[in-house]
């Protein structure tokens, strides 16, 4: 029995020399700190971790502000320089037109410039299309206020044009689906 007690006051003395050596380092001018009460401090640590956290914040918000500044660059030159895809097709368009005006000094009839001036239009509208605008329909259709303004109420046409377009006075336009300018009508009454 005494052999035993003698045991376990060895191991516990050991595992006790052991903890306090584990907690404990030597410097080599014989110093000693404490390296496991400094890692394991909370205040500390929740130091550490609140610098980090700073940190990232930081690092977050900056790169927003560079995201913000980029876009609305973006966006600046976008709006300078967005009708430069449309000016460069309709330029084309624009020399053909100065040059059927210098033809036109050459001759007298005036079928070959009407002609000349239908191609010219043509020519522009398909550079038009190929731009995504397109010509709203106004041909035997119902009135519909999303593409249509009413200039003028024609009574007296029947039951079967009432409330159908009668007459166009001036052409709308849609670019890319979106009205940009609304077809002038006449409506049936």
């Amino acid at each position: 029995m005494e052999e035993e007690e003698s045991l376990n006051e060895q191991t516990t003395e050991e595992t006790t020399n052991n903890a306090t050596d584990a907690q404990q380092d030597t410097h080599s001018d014989g110093t000693e700190t404490e390296t496991e009460d400094a890692e394991t401090d909370p205040l500390e640590k929740a130091q550490q971790e609140i610098e980090e956290l700073k940190d990232k914040y930081l690092r977050a918000v900056a790169e927003f502000d560079n995201y913000r500044k980029r876009t609305l660059k973006e966006r600046t030159e976008l709006i300078l320089n967005g009708g430069e895809k449309v000016i460069t097709a309709i330029l084309p368009i624009v020399d053909d037109m100065e040059r059927a005006i210098e033809n036109g000094k050459k001759t007298d009839e005036p079928d070959v410039l009407r002609e000349g001036m239908e191609l010219i239009c043509q020519k522009f509208l398909k550079t038009l299309e190929a731009q995504g605008v397109s010509v709203i329909d106004t041909d035997d259709t119902d009135f519909n206020t999303d593409v249509h303004e009413a200039v003028a109420m024609v009574p007296g046409m029947g039951d079967d044009k009432k409330g159908k377009v009668i007459d166009c006075l001036q052409k709308g336009y849609k670019l890319n689906d979106k009205v940009i300018r609304h077809a002038k009508v006449a409506v049936g009454q």
